[in-house]
């Protein structure tokens, strides 16, 4: 109410009279002028030194009061001067006679009052019961005052010079406290002396000082510069503190704040005060550049319509994405619309034109990303990539075994990327109506609410985000994100928390399918200690499968070549001839000896005695000769030693170069093969490649051949990683990886 009653007196006397500044001096018992602010004013209304300046506002110049405090007419609605011929001239003044004061002194004052007067509104409302939300607000009132109140000062009005040079003072001492209480929220030690309440004595003597001035009008310069200092010296202040602490911390927030403070100054110091020193000019005139010092407060004021006090970051990466779309678009088009049409724009016309541009092009950015958002559900986010996040949370959640270890990896997922300390999963039994929570203490939310939860929905009520997590036929379970009114998800973050809720309704069914499993194996075994019915039966259906498939490579290998050789003696036992026997019996003996080689190798096939003997090396090197012998092709190979913990990889890894090289004998008529085995970190890695016929790979993984389930099924076996890429006529690869003590379950083989 203060701020409302004080800005709208302010303004009113802003409105009150135009704002001229010009520079009089008595001579000879007249008024002269001698400097004018605005001189194309007074050129325009033909006043020269030489007049002589009779009245002001229908009062004498000797009873004017504005020259007690200084020999200027500071402001007027009507002035009477005496032409040198002695004619007297009434000189009526308006606002937009000067348009330079009617912006800068009336239109931006009045628009950034209740710019902040709506801003602090909102915040207000939206951010209940903070203490930094509060001091925040007092900030930027203080400020507006401050802005506002400078063009009062200026026409010597007492309130005016009193709110203008308290206020100055006051703003930045709330800032410092401001700061104090955000470094104790972010948990950052406060380089300063906690004690901030002394520091409200200096609003205090502006406020003297202030009204000094107008019982004292001769001090008006002397005092002011006394509060002038005392500013200076709370600004430093302030920049020392965000500096030690920024270089000594290095936090992104102090970074956020020193920035903010800093930047609005640069335009006012490198464009009107540095050249009005050194060069006597300037780039930009003081009342221009001193708007920039008004981001100041509106930077801090961004940062809390982050929804998340402080979350300025997430804003900050994308305006700036999106201003340097906009820039290079509008550069372009300034250089496009500057060579087309310079004979009939003017340069302020196309910067003008340019300008309008740029925001349109930032704008129509962001209303871009919340159509996406709305009608297509497209993630947008320069803080992070939200998919990665859920890929990444989802991975962690899903390697969880039991429920209770799923549902507390999840709130802390939650509670990590979103940022908030209060998230718990609320369960609500159906047949006691009564909640139960992953954490202690209770939570009053209404039944209803929970039963009327649908899937995926996620409403906000009350202190809390409440979200639809799981249903089964005895309860159903919620969700819990408690943000006391002071934080509002974003939109993205609610799309990410929608999407993972999904995946763990998922995770949650099959957690419960596995724990009921292991409950009723546990069941069983607690009531047959023997081993179990169905589990017997499926080791024997594997067995039998095994005996199958190598009685049926004997049958079509060694015990053909046995019977041709019986048939071969059985003609030699009943030939009544006997020449020749000698030469047919020693054929018939190498027979025997190729079929009793061949049945050894294929012992060999069944269990490598080099294994155990001289180690994985030798018995690969012994395959890989066997394999050269038979070869068309040439085989180029490498093989790395191992030191593995588990011994029984070293089978692994022998089965898998076995499989892979009898392919290429009966499969790949390539000219070229090549096959490795790599040490890797923790384990080993197999590469196979020909530049054989190849093949489809979804047909060989659909029709089991060519071993490749086999050699999958053995991978999976030891939690590897099984990858294969193939295309007709352009030769096969093949990568397989497997790590000691490995997690990962990504065993499909798919095309490349």
């Amino acid at each position: 109410m203060l701020y409302l009653v004080i800005g709208l007196y302010l303004n009113y006397v802003n409105y009150s009279g135009p704002l001229l500044e010009i520079e009089v001096e008595k001579e000879d018992g007249k008024w002269g002028v001698t400097q004018p602010y605005y001189k194309d004013w007074t050129e325009w209304e033909s006043i020269s030194s030489a007049d002589v300046i009779l009245r002001v506002d229908d009062v004498p110049m000797d009873d004017l009061n504005q020259l007690k405090y200084k020999t200027k007419i500071v402001a007027a609605n009507k002035i009477t001067i005496m032409k040198p011929n002695g004619e007297i001239k009434d000189i009526h003044i308006k606002h937009l006679d000067v348009p330079h004061q009617f912006y800068y002194i009336l239109v931006f004052p009045a628009c950034y009052y209740l710019l902040t007067l709506f801003i602090t509104i909102y915040l207000h409302f939206n951010q209940k019961n903070t203490k930094l939300t509060n001091l925040l607000i007092l900030f930027m009132l203080t400020v507006s005052l401050a802005y506002v109140s400078s063009g009062v000062a200026s026409r010597l009005n007492g309130i005016g010079i009193i709110v203008n040079r308290s206020s100055m003072v006051l703003c930045l001492v709330v800032l410092l406290h401001f700061l104090r209480d955000y470094y104790s929220f972010i948990k950052t030690n406060w380089v300063f002396t906690n004690n901030i309440k002394f520091f409200y004595i200096f609003p205090g003597i502006a406020f003297l000082l202030g009204c000094l001035s107008i019982f004292y009008p001769a001090s008006y310069y002397f005092l002011s510069d006394v509060v002038l200092v005392l500013s200076f010296m709370l600004l430093i202040i302030i920049l020392s503190i965000l500096l030690l602490s920024y270089f000594k911390y290095r936090l992104p927030q102090l970074k956020i704040l020193l920035s903010s403070i800093l930047i609005p100054f640069m335009p006012f110091l490198f464009l009107y005060a540095l050249p009005s020193i050194f060069f006597d000019t300037y780039i930009l005139s003081g009342e221009a550049s001193s708007l920039f010092l008004l981001l100041t407060p509106f930077s801090f004021i961004f940062t809390q319509l982050a929804e998340r006090l402080f979350d300025i970051e997430y804003h900050i990466t994308r305006l700036r994405y999106y201003v340097i779309f906009s820039l290079v678009f509008t550069l372009w088009f300034t250089v496009g619309l500057y060579w087309i049409a310079q004979k009939y724009l003017t340069i302020s016309v196309i910067t003008c034109i340019s300008f309008f541009t740029f925001t349109s092009l930032v704008v129509l950015f962001y209303i871009k990303e919340k159509v996406d958002y709305r009608k297509r559900k497209i993630l947008f986010s320069t803080k992070g990539d939200y998919i990665h996040q859920l890929y990444t949370a989802v991975d962690r959640i899903g390697k969880t075994i039991t429920l209770n270890a799923l549902l507390e990896k999840f709130v802390q997922e939650v509670s990590l990327h979103l940022e908030l300390e209060h998230v718990f999963v609320l369960t609500y039994d159906f047949n006691t109506k009564q909640f139960t929570s992953t954490v202690e203490g209770k939570l009053l939310i209404n039944p209803t609410l929970m039963e009327d939860l649908k899937l995926g929905e996620i409403q906000k009520i009350d202190k809390v985000y409440l979200a639809f997590l799981h249903q089964d036929a005895r309860c159903k379970r919620a969700l819990v994100l408690v943000h006391n009114n002071s934080i509002h998800l974003k939109d993205e973050e609610l799309l990410w928390l929608e999407l993972l809720l999904l995946y763990v309704n998922n995770f949650i069914e099959n957690t419960k399918m596995v724990e009921e499993l292991l409950e009723e194996l546990k069941h069983m075994r607690q009531a047959d200690d023997s081993q179990l019915p169905w589990l017997n039966k499926l080791l024997w259906l594997r067995f039998e499968e095994e005996k199958y498939q190598l009685a049926q490579e004997l049958h079509d290998t060694n015990l053909q070549e046995q019977l041709h050789i019986a048939r071969e003696v059985d003609v030699l036992v009943n030939a009544k001839d006997p020449t020749d026997i000698q030469q047919k019996l020693v054929k018939v003996h190498k027979q025997m000896v190729t079929s009793l080689h061949e049945l050894r190798a294929y012992c060999e096939n069944l269990k490598p005695p080099l294994l155990d003997t001289l180690g994985l090396n030798a018995a690969l090197e012994k395959l890989i000769r066997k394999v050269t012998e038979r070869a068309s092709f040439e085989l180029i190979y490498s093989i790395d030693r191992l030191y593995l913990e588990d011994e029984r990889m070293n089978l692994m890894i022998y089965r898998l170069f076995q499989e892979l090289l009898n392919n290429a004998l009966k499969h790949s008529y390539a000219t070229t093969v090549e096959i490795h085995l790599q040490e890797a970190n923790d384990g080993f890695e197999i590469i196979y490649k020909d530049d054989g016929v190849g093949c489809n790979v979804e047909n060989i993984i659909v029709t089991e051949s060519m071993g490749i389930r086999g050699m999958q099924e053995r991978v999976k076996a030891f939690n590897g990683h099984f990858y294969i890429d193939s295309q007709v006529n352009e030769g096969i690869f093949i990568r397989i990886t497997v790590r000691e003590g490995s997690d990962t379950l990504d065993y499909d083989a798919y095309s490349g």
